[in-house]
């Protein structure tokens, strides 16, 4: 019986999303990476490997709006972000890559924030 820790498992379950998912011009990928307490999300267009917007729980506006508020309500804010800098940049449509974890919690969060602030994946 061989064990796997969870970064591993996590590792190929990103690398058999990444297999099918991938970016274009007019359909970016929206890449979500979540450490233990913080999240990021990043708009890529992979033909030519350039990330077009981005935003992290570590950003100012975001850490300093409330210290009260958990990491999902953060989570929250950093997909709204996000998605008013890619639609700033004229992007409406995106493919959503969750990076191998489960799609729950913050993951969730970020994904539902961006859908509610007018992009369509």
């Amino acid at each position: 019986m061989s064990f796997r820790s969870s970064k591993t498992q996590r590792s190929f379950r990103h690398a058999r999303i990444r297999a099918k998912v991938s970016g274009t011009a007019d359909r970016p990928r929206m890449s979500v990476y979540r450490s233990l307490n913080n999240i990021y999300v990043q708009v890529i267009n992979d033909q030519i490997g350039v990330t077009i917007a981005s935003a992290s729980s570590l950003e100012k506006g975001l850490k300093d709006t409330g210290t009260d508020l958990g990491k999902t309500d953060i989570s929250r804010l950093v997909g709204q972000t996000v998605a008013r800098r890619a639609k700033e940049l004229g992007v409406d449509t995106v493919v959503f890559d969750r990076g191998g974890y489960k799609f729950h919690g913050r993951v969730k969060a970020v994904a539902d924030a961006a859908r509610e602030e007018g992009l369509k994946f």
